[in-house]
């Protein structure tokens, strides 16, 4: 019975070792023109994968950004949408009310194992520059091809940071104009 369990311990932890993944990293970020922020993320494609013509990886609820901010490496193309289908067998959250952000492999040269690419950013507005700006836990879904499955997909999800989303100054003129509407009624009242 020991001996079943040593060797059932052994087979899970080279399963484990087999996985096959497109990890996105936040990579950091840089002043943009003006007071905005670019958002820096890279990519690290793990052992037995690689990225084919169709592969892509989705940061979810990144929220808003300024639109044709958004840089890559060439070969990929850029995407954004409120609600992003995720790779097949992940189910990151997605809040249908903040922006994703999608990179789709469009090259025609396969991307090998053991490659960490960068360059892909975009850029938000913000009313300050700020080097460490506040985060919250995002996350990334992915789908790469696996190379000892004879091309076979494989998915997987995970935690990145993502900006605390900012109410845009038309939703903070509301706010304020319902907290002085709220501060007359209440005066009112008291007399």
């Amino acid at each position: 019975m020991k001996k079943l369990s040593i060797v059932a311990l052994i087979a899970l932890i080279g399963v484990a070792a087999l996985r096959a993944d497109i990890i996105p990293s936040f990579a950091g970020t840089s002043p943009g023109s003006g007071t905005n922020t670019v958002w820096n993320y890279s990519i690290n494609i793990t052992s037995d994968q690689q990225v084919t013509t169709g592969d892509f990886f989705t940061i979810y609820d990144f929220g808003p950004f300024i639109l044709g901010s958004n840089t890559q490496p060439s070969g990929w193309t850029f995407s954004s949408s409120l609600s992003t289908p995720p790779p097949a067998g992940t189910n990151p959250p997605d809040n249908p009310t903040l922006a994703n952000l999608t990179w789709t492999y469009t090259g025609s040269a396969t991307i090998p194992t053991g490659t960490n690419l960068g360059g892909f950013s975009v850029t938000q507005a913000t009313s300050l520059f700020q080097e460490v700006p506040p985060t919250k836990n995002g996350y990334f879904a992915a789908q790469g091809t696996r190379i000892s499955s004879q091309g076979t997909k494989i998915n997987n999800v995970g935690q990145i940071p993502v900006p605390v989303p900012i109410p845009e100054p038309t939703t903070l003129s509301l706010l304020a104009l319902a907290g002085a509407g709220s501060a007359l009624r209440a005066i009112r009242r008291r007399k």
